[in-house]
């Protein structure tokens, strides 16, 4: 389905984006359909998308790859827009473009170590070159008025983490970044795969918590290994805000937990976030979207429940078979609630 809006609908989200809790871009999990689920589970987080790259911005299907569903942009849904890329002129074409969706802020990915991204001179690999990513965050700022933001971590390789940081920041600073999504481990460009760089370098969150204090002036967003509940909450008053990757797809209602005391939210029940989600697959099947492409962002909903595998094994075996749009998560789901029921009885 292919959703186009005007840059009245994206003038409509010019406030800054309220950044203490977001959603990290993930490739191949943070479509649409895992945005409008989360939503649902916290309202006020900030979501990703995964990463786009500009020459597909450019050149490619525009709506496509960039078009919320309606509803979404009707309800605020507070979203950024990752861009990759190292040419500050393309770039800035791709967050012109992007002015026009409905977008809350556009983010540089200097973060992502995968060998595809570092053939196409983006990702990472970008933190070795400072003076690049400064020119082209000016050249984005140019060319929208929604904020431009930049996700990095806190080094490359052999680069120090402590002067190369300092460096990476003051040049992204100087060019007009108010704030930084600090993954706070290395990327190991040479001799790691990117799902070893997800876990074996070791987490820093001591060099994230000085650079946040040493710039009062910059937020920085806290991001790597957030998977708690209690750490999380006791990480943040050092930081404008954290971001979860992996937990936030796996076991989705830690972000209601986290919003809860954030955003002084009542934590949703699982069976009102199924029946939501159920209304949209209602929609979205009606205009031809697989079931299973809604239902396989949903599996961790039940996680740690009773009834969690019963939940898992039917959304994940029989949505591509199911042809009834939202049936299937309302069946399911008063079925969870049952099973819970006669256990707790």
């Amino acid at each position: 389905m292919r959703y186009n809006h005007a840059m009245t609908t994206g003038e409509r989200n010019m406030t800054v984006p309220d950044r203490r809790l977001s959603v990290a871009p993930m490739m191949d999990w943070t479509d649409r359909h895992c945005r409008h689920f989360h939503h649902h589970v916290a309202p006020d987080a900030l979501l990703f998308t995964e990463m786009v790259t500009a020459d597909a911005v450019i050149h490619g299907d525009r709506d496509r790859l960039l078009g919320q569903p309606p509803e979404d942009i009707d309800a605020a849904m507070p979203v950024a827009l990752q861009l990759g890329g190292s040419d500050p002129a393309r770039l800035a074409e791709a967050t012109r473009i992007a002015g026009e969706y409905g977008y809350a802020e556009v983010n540089l990915n200097v973060g992502c170590p995968s060998d595809r991204v570092q053939s196409g001179r983006f990702g990472a690999c970008l933190m070795a070159e400072p003076a690049l990513v400064a020119e082209c965050v000016s050249a984005m700022a140019g060319a929208t008025r929604l904020p431009v933001t930049v996700k990095c971590r806190i080094g490359i390789d052999n680069m120090d983490e402590e002067s190369g940081l300092d460096s990476f920041i003051d040049a992204i600073e100087g060019a007009g970044t108010k704030t930084v999504y600090l993954h706070a481990r290395k990327a190991w460009l040479q001799g790691l795969s990117p799902k070893e760089n997800r876990d074996i370098p070791p987490l820093n969150y001591d060099r994230a918590a000085r650079l946040a204090a040493a710039r009062p002036e910059l937020q920085v967003i806290l991001n790597g290994g957030l998977d708690n509940v209690g750490a999380t909450l006791e990480q943040l008053p050092s930081f404008a805000g954290v971001m979860l990757g992996r937990a936030a797809y796996r076991t989705p209602m830690i972000l209601a937990d986290l919003a809860a005391p954030i955003f002084g939210r009542e934590v949703p029940a699982r069976l009102q976030i199924a029946g939501a989600m159920a209304d949209y697959a209602d929609r979205r099947t009606a205009e031809g979207v697989p079931l299973h492409a809604i239902t396989r962002h949903m599996l961790g909903l039940y996680h740690g429940q009773r009834g969690a595998r019963l939940w898992r094994r039917h959304l994940g075996e029989e949505a591509r078979n199911r042809s009834d749009g939202g049936a299937l998560i309302r069946e399911v789901a008063a079925a969870c609630e049952e099973m819970a029921a006669k256990l707790a009885a």
